[in-house]
């Protein structure tokens, strides 16, 4: 008897059990912004309440693309362009491009993503003897950066490059031992010293002078900001680039799910787990803050540096050196962001080594060497000369706010409106999850978010080609911006057309499943 396209292929990687899953889409989503993107960004807009939008949000456009992300992965058993290559088949297998395009934003977040992993890991040793000295913004920019012309430079930047290689190294090491031995594994040693870490951090800035005035900068509402629309954009922002949807993520690591899985009581412990870790960072950092102000004698509002780079290695830095026992507190702080930034960075590089695996035939541990060699030349390249600091922020600005953000309008119209895989989808979370989701998902999915993340997306893309961004020279903007949209709509019409190795069909998708309560129960504990 012949054998099928399916009895061929070699059996699916699948995490050990729901918990390590659980743990690996946590660590995916609490990363760098979580530490130092919520605080300000909540203080920025309203203070407590911008905890009104922010769950708002949530409830309305994360968790419902974060089931999207699920349903997707787990029903058709594959990496980003596999999955929805077959969610297409038979007559839009052109979908296959959205994952493309999806594949090629988290390679580009991933080169400099391990860039700003580098400069944590570098600080973290810095924090031994305070080696920032009395002016953390000049070593930074001068001496450590050696921060140079908008441009492409290729002078190295020694201090960079070294940690940037030890990065690359320990996420190519991850990859190539596979799911369950690396990322997993990895997870579960990284999440809990990362948490722990963070938790002593953060009790210990409760205890400083001018503590509570920091918290209750962060928290003291402002009711009349909830009538700014833009407040309410910074919260769906907020939301949508903190849990890891859209982009790949999560539809890979749904795909290395067993069959009668519990996905949406899992997706609810990762989106508040998600929320509760940039609760946790926002109480840290004002707390801290706090203490800063108390210090210089000035009001926390009158601080500059509160979030991004800013804060964490200048401000940060600056406060570290003038508290006691800083060099302990720099030590847990520099060692969390690195951490953060790690879990969330094996997930990116995930992405696209499975994705280039399935494409193209290769072994696990074949693609990972690929993807990490190509990946760290131009990470090398790009983030470790002294132009790395300008290229960094005008690449993450397009990345994210266009890259992303139209990466996700684009899945929730084609997939509910277009192709109409909505019932579907909803009907197989319903399968073999204990939570149930009723058709307002698909009404979320499909009308409230792309709306929202419409209007985000056109009111970006406007404010960039009018007002440009930080006042940089426009050909840089145009080389280093738009360039990197122009590269990822590229690379995805590219790899598309490219032959597959092996039948996409293999590993073929889940057959529907009839609602059935017990498995669905005994998939919760597996």
């Amino acid at each position: 008897m012949a054998r099928t396209h399916q009895t061929e292929a070699p059996p699916r990687e699948q995490w050990t059990g729901q918990i390590g899953f659980i743990i690996s889409a946590i660590g995916s989503a609490v990363g760098l912004g979580n530490i130092w993107r919520f605080p300000g960004v909540a203080y920025e807009n309203g203070g407590g309440a911008f905890l009104i939008p922010y769950l708002v949000a949530l409830v309305t456009a994360g968790i419902p693309i974060l089931f999207l992300d699920y349903a997707i992965g787990h029903r058709f058993r594959g990496a980003a362009p596999t999955a929805l290559r077959r969610l297409g088949a038979p007559r839009a297998r052109w979908l296959e491009s959205l994952g493309w395009f999806q594949v090629a934003i988290a390679f580009v977040i991933g080169l400099y993503y391990t860039a700003v992993i580098a400069w944590a890991l570098s600080y973290f040793v810095f924090s031994f003897d305070l080696r920032w000295g009395d002016d953390p913004g000049g070593f930074l920019q001068d001496e450590y950066l050696q921060r140079g012309d908008p441009g492409l430079s290729l002078q190295f930047v020694p201090g960079v490059l070294i940690p940037l290689a030890a990065v690359w190294i320990a996420t190519i090491v991850v990859l190539a031992a596979g799911v369950a031995k690396g990322v997993q594994r990895a997870n579960l040693i990284a999440l809990p010293v990362l948490f722990v870490a963070f938790l002593v951090l953060v009790v210990r800035a409760l205890f400083l002078d001018g503590a509570a005035e920091g918290l209750n900068a962060l928290f003291t509402p402002d009711w009349a900001a909830l009538a700014n629309p833009n407040v309410w954009i910074a919260a769906y922002s907020q939301i949508f680039f903190s849990l890891s949807i859209a982009f790949g993520i999560m539809i890979t690591y749904a795909s290395y799910r067993r069959r009668r899985s519990n996905l949406t009581t899992p997706g609810l412990v990762v989106a508040f787990a998600n929320s509760s870790f940039e609760l946790l960072a926002g109480i840290g950092v004002f707390a801290t803050l706090g203490f800063f102000a108390f210090q210089q004698g000035v009001a926390v509002a009158e601080l500059e540096g509160l979030t991004g780079v800013g804060l964490s290695f200048v401000t940060f830095p600056a406060i570290v050196s003038q508290m006691p026992g800083g060099a302990i507190f720099g030590c847990l702080f520099f060692g969390s962001l690195t951490l953060a930034g790690f879990t969330s960075l094996i997930s990116l590089l995930q992405v696209v080594s499975a994705a280039v695996q399935e494409k193209f035939g290769l072994s696990r541990p074949g693609a990972a060497l690929w993807v990490g060699i190509v990946s760290a030349a131009l990470s090398v390249l790009f983030f470790s000369t002294t132009t790395g600091l300008l290229a960094l922020d005008v690449v993450d600005q397009w990345a994210n706010n266009i890259g992303i953000v139209a990466s996700a309008v684009l899945m929730c119209v084609l997939i509910i409106w277009v192709l109409r895989r909505g019932p579907e989808l909803r009907a197989h979370l319903n399968a073999v999850s204990t939570f149930a989701v009723g058709r307002i998902w698909i009404l979320l999915v499909g009308l409230v978010a792309p709306v929202v993340l419409g209007y985000m997306l056109v009111s970006r893309i406007v404010t960039l080609i009018v007002d440009g961004y930080e006042d940089l020279p426009g050909w840089y903007l145009a080389v280093f911006g738009w360039g990197t949209i122009v590269f990822i709509v590229l690379a995805a019409i590219v790899v598309t057309t490219l032959r597959w190795s092996r039948s996409p069909d293999d590993f073929a998708p889940w057959p529907p499943l009839e609602r059935d309560t017990r498995a669905s129960e005994k998939g919760a504990s597996s």
